[in-house]
């Protein structure tokens, strides 16, 4: 999923997003919470928004963004889906983003990126 997303960045100039275990956290748990109670959403079944679960995570941001997603069974599908997506896409896009971390749960193949620029 990371080289397809540093693939998308390396076309518009872009540096290549590193992985950020803190990030991975709050994607692979915000993910989670999506499959367990099969609502895909920006939204927590807590309430909490993102900046919430990336801050929780332990991750000291000055900018975040997320993308969420679900039924798509590749990251090639999912990542499809995301560009075809302008708003998904700008997040993809953004150079200002220099980390990532994804997150995948099942069933039904719940997918998160979290991004962000440290403090």
């Amino acid at each position: 999923m990371v080289e397809l997303v540093n693939a998308e960045r390396a076309k518009v100039g872009c540096s290549p997003l590193t992985v950020n275990a803190k990030l991975t956290k709050a994607a692979q748990a915000h993910s989670e919470d999506m499959a367990a109670h099969a609502n895909m959403s920006h939204t927590g079944s807590d309430g909490s928004a993102p900046g919430d679960r990336i801050t929780r995570a332990g991750y000291d941001w000055s900018s975040y963004g997320e993308n969420v997603a679900y039924g798509y069974a590749t990251p090639e599908a999912v990542m499809a889906g995301w560009m075809s997506s302008p708003g998904h896409k700008a997040n993809i896009l953004d150079c200002g983003f220099k980390e990532i971390g994804v997150g995948l749960a099942q069933p039904n193949d719940y997918w998160t990126q979290d991004f962000g620029a440290a403090q």
